[in-house]
């Protein structure tokens, strides 16, 4: 089970962030989410009926079943017994480890793994918004409509941060849902989570919308919509719907104790989910727009220095105290400062860091905003064009192995044996590209690559992307020379 603690409640009990997978074999990944509601056109106080949008909603929620097949993986260890007989006494008198200071490794094969969550229909020739951790690692994707129908599916992207995934179907004619605006949905209203919960293909539970814009440190962009209809393990992708049966969340967690639910469902806003299938179908990676702050809620600030018995009056106790303004950001060049206070943007009041991200989760870099904010009591206004995470307001695209103008191969078993390592990628050939500008040689061994263990040529693809959307899209390559002399590299992969 997925778990991420956060801070507990005040009677100091330790409360869980689920992921809302179901896992078929090995551990069970508890499904969190929220319904968003739609206001109810039924009188004040009357029942309101919710059959249509079941029945409406249910044929567009679809079945995932997700499979990680068996693997052959390579794992380092250290044997007690062959240190200790080899140096009894520890390094005491300068002598090396056992098995001269190196690691050993075997080989170990991983059980075959399987696990089930929910999607929905958002188009009709099979596109499928999904959770992140429904599809992350699967190596096959199995989708089961209401109907019984099954069909194989590729992932057509994906994005940790939202926790969202978009997957597809060769299918025509499919039930699509209607997708309504997040932003119209309103506290107390009604909503219904529809999706697989436990097993239970098709289950639809009820509830209404308890807050919106709610941040809960999970993932790296959060505006939850936070609802109480029963999330549990499995509903992970489904849907919120409206009382018309309209789209207005995809499922995401709960909040619990005890990984099912008590009422803390949290689902993502439709908002944010169409920018990031739009991203992943014309770029195939979200392009993600930073306005370059740190900061929290006012609240949240003025109660710190309380504790530290500092009193504070910032003109506000609504607003993002801004505690850090990024160097070359989007703020720093619109004339933000540390201790502003951000009250609006594009005129809409900002009260809460979780409604400043819903805006920005909205927004591409090179797209301009209007900020409002409050310094030493007196508000200003300014514009700000928003950056990507390289600072710049280009396109971020993933790259591919073919930008390293190589190519590799796994490490034979005699290579293993001669320079005493368990594993690695032989550059075979370098015809280009940035590998030779870094000097990176034929024969060459790669090892590691941004810390982490290059041991097939799809470890090497994964952080190739990886690091070509981030923050600092190098790589950092450590690895052996054919004679057994260690080797580093810095491998740039912007273009200047």
């Amino acid at each position: 089970m997925k778990k991420i603690v956060d801070v507990a409640t005040p009677a100091v009990c330790v409360v869980a962030l689920v992921l809302s997978v179901a896992a078929i074999s090995n551990t069970n990944a508890a499904t969190a989410t929220v319904p968003a509601p739609v206001v109810s056109s039924a009188p004040a106080g009357q029942p309101v009926d919710l059959t249509y949008a079941a029945e409406k909603a249910l044929p567009s929620v679809v079945y995932i079943k997700s499979v990680q097949n068996s693997k052959i993986q390579t794992v380092e260890y250290n044997d007690p017994f062959e240190d200790f007989f080899s140096d009894p006494f520890g390094g005491f008198f300068g002598r090396g480890q056992g098995n001269n200071g190196q690691k050993r490794q075997r080989q170990v094969q991983t059980p075959k793994r399987a696990a089930a969550g929910s999607g929905v229909i958002i188009s009709t020739d099979g596109y499928i918004v999904t959770n992140n951790h429904v599809v992350d690692g699967a190596d096959e994707l199995t989708v089961s409509l209401t109907d019984n129908k099954e069909y194989s599916a590729r992932v057509i992207g994906a994005d940790k941060t939202t926790d969202l995934a978009l997957i597809k179907i060769d299918g025509k004619d499919l039930p699509a849902i209607t997708i309504a605006n997040s932003d119209d949905v309103r506290v107390g209203e009604w909503v219904l989570a529809v999706g697989n919960p436990l097993g239970l293909n098709n289950t639809v539970t009820a509830g209404i919308i308890s807050a919106k814009a709610r941040t809960l440190g999970a993932n790296g962009v959060e505006s939850f919509i936070q609802t109480d209809a029963a999330i549990n393990q499995g509903n992970s992708g489904g849907a919120l719907v409206n009382t018309r049966g309209e789209l207005v969340g995809i499922n995401a967690m709960l909040y619990s104790q005890t990984g099912s639910n008590i009422g803390y469902g949290f689902a993502i806003p439709t908002t944010i989910m169409n920018k990031v299938v739009d991203d992943l179908k014309q770029f195939g990676n979200v392009q993600r727009a930073m306005i370059g702050i740190e900061g929290t809620d006012v609240k949240n600030y003025v109660d710190a220095e309380k504790e530290k018995d500092k009193e504070v009056d910032l003109g506000t106790m609504e607003g993002i105290y801004v505690a850090k303004v990024v160097e070359d950001g989007a703020a720093e060049a619109a004339g933000l400062k540390e201790g502003d206070v951000i009250t609006a943007v594009d005129g809409q009041k900002v009260t809460k860091f979780g409604e400043l991200q819903g805006i920005l989760a909205k927004k591409r870099p090179g797209d301009k905003v209007s900020l409002t904010y409050l310094r030493n009591k007196k508000s200003h206004t300014v514009t700000a064009t928003l950056k990507n995470e390289q600072g710049n307001t280009k396109v971020v695209k993933n790259a591919d192995l073919d930008v390293l103008g190589g190519s590799f191969r796994a490490i034979t078993d005699a290579q293993k044996e001669q320079l005493n390592i368990g594993y690695g990628l032989e550059v075979m050939k370098i015809s280009g590209g940035k590998l030779k500008d870094a000097g990176v040689p034929k024969g060459f061994i790669i090892q590691k690559v941004n810390d982490q263990s290059i041991k097939t040529i799809n470890d090497l693809q994964d952080v190739v992307k990886e690091a070509s959307t981030s923050k600092e899209p190098v790589l950092y390559i450590q690895g052996i020379y054919p004679t057994g002399k260690k080797g580093y590299f810095a491998v740039p992969l912007q273009n200047e």
